[in-house]
């Protein structure tokens, strides 16, 4: 997310328009947050709806904490706000599946801290030197852009934990969709491409150094799977059909029991937040592992596309974005390459050639390695700030409480 154009930036200083511009995104951010657990009781703020998932009251606290670390002590110099807290939202050393034992603010508490972060950091906002001539962390504005996108980022996870949870919890106004999904695939020529993103402008650490690659040529569907293909696949038997899974994916299978997508029900309905309708052909389908998108694959005489596949289809056809933005609680008919849903692709999550980490390792090295599986896009869940072709997101290839999908290639 880019609030101002730093090469037209004065020496020396950032005008004032600018300053208040990060002041009115933080606030649009936190607006965004709030409203979305308006409707959740305190209760079911309190409660660890899924072992995957933290309390949703954990994750404002956190949403503060990491305010407080990176805008006001590291990029503004003061000292904490509350230390006893730093151990409780240090999201890299207490795992999700502990994060309810572990003594974090309750709902009133937790509001009032996210209000005293805040008013400091815009305290440290107003002498902010965000110029290119700033420090490495404010130079350009960066750890105010870091900041708003932590901020989107952890509404969708929000979101993620509000879809597990039970019925009951969360029962927003789903938007109506109409029109029908893209149909076919495209080739894309062999040759050169830059992928990642350019050295201007707020990225991630893993979305850099931006470098050449020469892809092969290949095919690659036009829009990403639909739930009415896929139907198709578990029609045809494609959950008890070995040859269709790798040896892990066949375990996780054969373990877990799955039939069927995470919120599909046997009778052919689809459980969305706290309304169950039938499974509608055209969306593309969600909810599935890395494991159920490569068996699908194989299924249909494909495979998955490396994500430089993916980065440079969607360099060439990807200028049309689907739904994201969250308040449509809901993806429209498959197509786009950015927005609906997260795509599955066949690349486990690594740095790029040169790759340093910055601002902190925990955000991207610590994950480096054949763990995590690439996903590629945005989600409708996805805020705009995050929703670009570079962005690289990642999981366990057996999750599938993402917003997540994936499109086929050859």
């Amino acid at each position: 997310m880019r609030l101002h154009d730093s090469q037209t930036l004065p020496p020396g200083g950032a005008e004032p328009l600018e300053i208040q511009g990060y002041a009115d995104a933080l606030a649009e951010a936190r607006a965004r947050t709030l409203a979305l657990v308006a409707p959740v009781s305190e209760t079911d703020l309190d409660r660890v709806h899924d072992e995957l998932m933290s309390p949703l009251v954990w994750d404002l606290g956190h949403i503060a904490a990491f305010e407080d670390l990176w805008l006001c002590q590291r990029a503004g110099g003061l000292e904490p706000l509350e230390p006893d807290l730093a151990i409780v939202y240090d999201a890299s050393e207490i795992p999700r599946s502990e994060r309810g034992d572990i003594p974090y603010l309750r709902r009133d508490d937790a509001f009032n801290y996210m209000e005293a972060v805040r008013e400091r950091a815009l305290s440290v906002l107003e002498r902010a030197d965000i110029s290119p001539g700033g420090d490495r962390l404010n130079a350009g504005g960066f750890v105010w852009d870091m900041l708003v996108q932590h901020e989107h980022q952890h509404n969708e996870t929000m979101l993620q934990t509000l879809q597990l949870a039970a019925p009951g919890c969360y029962s927003p106004d789903r938007a109506a969709v109409s029109g029908k999904p893209a149909a076919g695939s495209f080739g894309v020529e062999a040759g050169p491409f830059e992928m990642g993103f350019p050295a201007e402008g707020f990225a991630y650490d893993n979305e850099r150094p931006r470098h050449e690659l020469d892809i092969p040529a290949f095919e690659i569907d036009t829009a990403p799977v639909s739930n009415g293909a896929y139907a198709e696949f578990v029609a045809d038997g494609g959950y008890a059909r070995r040859s269709l899974w790798t040896e892990p994916g066949w375990e996780w299978r054969q373990a877990a029991d799955v039939k069927r997508p995470l919120y599909w029900t046997a009778d052919g309905a689809e459980r969305r937040f706290d309304a169950i309708e039938a499974v509608n052909p055209d969306l593309p389908v969600m909810h599935v592992s890395w494991f159920e998108a490569d068996a699908f694959a194989r299924w249909r005489g494909a495979r998955l596309p490396t994500e430089a596949e993916w980065e440079k289809a969607a360099a060439l056809h990807g200028s049309e974005t689907g739904h994201l933005d969250q308040l449509d609680f809901g993806p429209g008919p498959a197509g786009p390459f950015v927005g609906d849903c997260w795509e599955w692709t066949a690349t486990w999550f690594d740095g790029y050639p040169g790759f340093r980490a910055f601002p902190y390792p925990e955000y991207s090295q610590v994950f480096f390695g054949a763990e995590y599986r690439v996903l590629r896009g945005a989600s409708w869940a996805t805020r705009p700030s995050v929703a670009r072709a570079t962005f690289r997101n990642w999981d366990y290839p057996e999750r599938r409480q993402i917003f997540a999908g994936f499109r086929c290639a050859r």
